[in-house]
This record gives structure tokens, C-alpha cells and sequence, in this order.
């Protein structure tokens, strides 16, 4: 992973090149690069293909082209036959992703589009595309990360989960499809991305399904698929597989046949962005359905956000912004300084004040999404809560280095199992920092006696 100062560094000379190759590149050329529809993975939402967006505006693809979709209730069920509160089956999800995909075809007028997908979002991609007429609508299907052949292939365990490699959903997609024995369906064009051994998802052991010690019989090459370009980047971890510059080169060499110019993120003189409030549960309004993520708005929540000290987190100034959110949970868009450390606080009955951090954003985004918490039962009698949490990707001691607070996060075990840390600061308030390979958020606490939580949130 580049360290973000050197990140900054290539950003101003990407910059240069592409407003160079902005000149040479006629309109009518940006639009033949065709849509792209992106698909998150399991209890996800859209705005963690934020970066990954930016990396292909930076390489000339046109903003109104990328589009990421946000699955209401994205996490799958315990048994894909039976309904379940707040969860959803693969027909489901499919039929979500069809309806999304007609959408973008018909705003663009494109013939076909690019299906890139995370975990979960690559078995809703396969599905559609074998099962849902996506066969004529897609031109490439690249999944990062989906666990193609399980998450574990024990017969007789939880067959009826759709990430059971014996189960009855895998076995229909993994199918061979010709003589040759290919999983993939023609003629559409496929890729996946995988992690030499390091995702957490495509294991030998079952430690991360709390089978720790049984075999899953998964190996680490479980998200290939026979009849498709199989990529595999060294030491990566399961987010990593979408969201990290390396995967973004290779989807875009894969859809372009060349390698993009830059996987640094080019800045934008001027920077708007928006997004969604979104809370917890079945219905977010109602705290009894549950705590479990999902992507509903949260109407009447009000939203306040800062600009902040980089130095010590501190607001720097009066709100950029204070408002309440209506029925559809949107809020923006907000022009903010390009690059300056943000504060989103988020208000709402039934949640804590959410407070979250973020690094300064060099381009803008509509997908800039904001999930309400409330506190946990264990966390209600501490002095001060914070998190610190890398949505698109994992912690990992063996091979990042890493500081929360000052010192290595506790409880972050080796290897790449962990996304988020959290400590209980004692004292008055005070600035806290989490350092991840170079990229720097710092915040302040916030008494969690007066019902607040603060969240570190890594962008890189």
C-alpha cells in the first residue's frame, strides 16, 4: 500500500497528466467507456466503493458513468429458503441488482455495462448473469473476494446458507457450463481477484466462522472461477480484493485492455459531496428490531458537519453545514474545502451522537453515506467510546503499521480477521488518533455518559 504521503505527491503530478490527457480525449470517446455498476458485499453499503470511483474519474471515466448500488437490507439469510426480518435471499438481491442495472441503461442509453462486485455483491452478479438475463446486459463481471466456492464446504453444515460450497446455490452457479468443465457464463467476460492467503474468507480453517480448528475444505484459491482471467495479489485482504489500488488496476486493465495512468486519486479544485443517513434494524426508527446494519434512511435525523484541526480534531469554525434529513435520508450536497479532516455528527432519538471523523476528501462524492449508532450494553458505564474502523479493508499487525491513541491497537489479532478497534479513554476531552500506513484522522472524545460515540474512520 503507497503511504498516503506519497499519495499526495503523485495525486498533484496525476493531475497534471490528466488534465493533459483531458485535452486529447474528445467527449464522444469518454462516453464509449461503458457503465460501470458496482456491487457491495455483505451488511456493505455503496459508499465503500467511494475510492474506487475516484481512482476511475482520475483515469478519465466520466462521473455519470460509475454507478454503486445500495442493497436496503444487505445482509444475506441464515437459510436462503426461509424469510428472515431484515435479511436478504439471493432472488432477492438479484432482482434488486436487475432492477438497478435496467436503470443505468436506460439513463446512459448503453447497450451493456461492467458488473464489479465484493464478496456477497459477486454472487448477486453471477446470479443475474446466469439466471436473471444479465448474460445480454453485462460485458464484464469482475468479482473481488467472492467466496465462488464457500466460505466453507463441510457437508451437512449450514447447507442452506448461500455461502455454503455444498449447498444448493453454489452448486447451480459452479455447474460446469461446457465440455471444458467452466463455471462462467458466456459471453459475457470474467474476472475474479483473490488473495494469495490472506482473506479471511478463503481459509482453511474455520476459525473465522467460529469453527476454529475443523477443516472448511476452502482453500485460499476458493474465489476462482474455472473459465475466468484469475488474479492473485500478495498479501491483500478480503475488502482489499475491490477496494485497494492494485484492484483497481486490474479491473481496469481487465474492462480497458491497458493499465490506467495513475492509481493515485487526482484533486478536484472544487469538492461537493452528499449522501445518506442511514440507521440500524428492521426499521430504523424503532430500536426493538434490531441492531444489525442496514441501508434505509433515517428520516428526521439531524446532520452537522465541520471542518476540522488536522493537529488536534478540534472544530475549526462554525457548522458547514446543519440539517435534518427527510423520508429519504439525503442530505447535500456540500461544498467543502478539497483536503481538509471533516467532523459528521449525527443526531437522532434511539442512537447516540455519532461522531465521525474522516481525512480530507480530494474529490467529490454522492455516496458519502453516514450509519447512526447507538451505544453497546458493554459500553454504556465507560467515560468515553471510540472507534477506530477501515471499512475498506482489514487491520492486520503482521503487515500494517498501525497506531491508535498512541500506541498498537489492542485485540487486533494477526492476520487480516479485524476491521475495527476500539478503546475507552478515561478523562475529559481530549484529541485521539488512529495512524494506518501513513494516512493520519484525528478526532476528539465525547462523553458516552451524555449517550456519544466516535468513530476514526480510514479512508485509504
Amino acid at each position: 500500500m503507497i503511504p498516503l504521503q506519497r499519495r499526495l505527491a503523485l495525486m498533484a503530478a496525476a493531475t497534471a497528466v490528466l488534465a493533459l490527457a483531458g485535452c486529447a480525449t474528445p467527449g464522444t470517446a469518454q462516453q464509449a467507456l461503458p457503465p460501470i455498476v458496482f456491487v457491495h458485499g455483505n451488511g456493505d453499503t455503496a459508499a465503500l466503493w467511494q475510492t474506487t470511483a475516484w481512482r476511475f474519474e482520475s483515469n478519465g471515466w466520466p462521473r455519470e458513468r460509475l454507478h454503486a448500488i445500495d442493497v436496503p437490507y444487505p445482509i444475506n439469510r441464515d437459510d436462503d429458503t426461509k424469510a428472515q426480518p431484515g435479511r436478504t435471499s439471493t432472488a432477492e438481491h438479484m432482482a434488486y441488482l436487475k432492477a438497478e442495472v435496467d436503470k443505468v441503461l436506460k439513463a446512459t442509453g448503453a447497450r451493456k455495462v461492467v458488473l464489479m462486485g465484493n464478496s456477497r455483491g459477486g454472487n448477486a452478479i453471477r446470479n443475474y448473469i446466469q439466471n436473471g438475463g444479465g448474460e445480454q446486459t453485462v460485458s464484464h463481471a469482475i468479482l473481488g473476494g467472492t467466496p465462488n466456492h464457500g466460505v466453507w464446504a463441510i457437508p451437512g453444515f449450514r447447507e442452506g446458507s448461500e455461502f455454503a460450497g455444498t449447498g444448493p446455490f453454489l452448486k447451480s452457479l459452479n455447474a460446469p457450463k461446457n465440455a471444458a468443465g467452466d463455471e462462467v457464463t458466456g459471453p459475457v467476460r470474467w474476472m475474479t481477484v483473490r488473495s494469495d492467503n490472506n482473506d479471511k474468507f478463503a481459509q482453511p480453517d474455520g476459525l473465522w466462522i467460529g469453527q476454529k480448528g475443523k477443516p472448511t475444505n476452502v482453500t485460499a484459491a476458493g474465489p476462482e472461477l474455472k473459465g475466468a482471467t484469475n488474479v492473485v495479489i500478495p498479501r491483500i485482504d478480503h475488502r482489499e480484493t475491490s477496494f485497494s489500488p492494485a484492484a483497481f488496476a486490474a479491473a481496469y486493465q481487465f474492462i480497458t485492455g491497458k493499465a490506467p495512468a495513475a492509481t493515485a486519486i487526482a484533486s478536484e479544485a472544487r469538492v461537493a459531496i452528499s449522501g445518506k443517513v442511514t440507521g440500524l434494524g428492521v426499521d430504523p426508527l424503532d430500536a426493538k428490531t434490531g441492531n444489525f446494519s442496514n441501508n434505509l434512511p433515517l428520516p428526521g435525523a439531524q446532520l452537522e458537519v465541520y471542518a476540522t484541526d488536522a493537529a488536534t480534531g478540534a472544530r475549526a469554525g462554525n457548522a458547514l453545514l446543519r440539517t435534518t434529513v427527510g423520508a429519504d435520508g439525503l442530505w447535500g450536497p456540500l461544498v467543502v474545502p478539497t483536503g481538509a479532516p471533516l467532523e459528521f455528527a449525527i443526531a437522532a432519538p434511539g442512537y447516540a451522537t455519532t461522531h465521525i471523523y474522516r481525512s480530507g476528501f480530494p474529490r467529490s462524492s454522492a455516496i458519502v453515506h453516514l450509519r447512526a449508532e447507538r451505544i453497546a450494553d458493554a459500553d454504556k458505564t465507560a467515560a468515553n467510546v471510540v472507534t477506530m474502523t477501515r471499512p475498506r479493508g482489514y487491520l492486520d499487525p503482521a503487515r500494517d503499521q498501525m497506531l491508535f491513541d498512541g500506541v498498537p491497537p489492542v485485540g487486533v489479532p494477526a492476520g487480516a480477521g479485524a476491521a475495527s478497534a476500539k478503546i475507552k479513554p478515561e478523562g475529559p476531552q481530549r484529541s485521539v488518533a488512529a495512524q494506518f500506513n501513513g494516512e493520519r484522522v484525528v478526532g476528539q472524545t465525547w462523553p458516552a455518559a451524555n449517550r456519544h460515540l466516535v468513530f476514526l474512520e480510514l479512508t485509504y
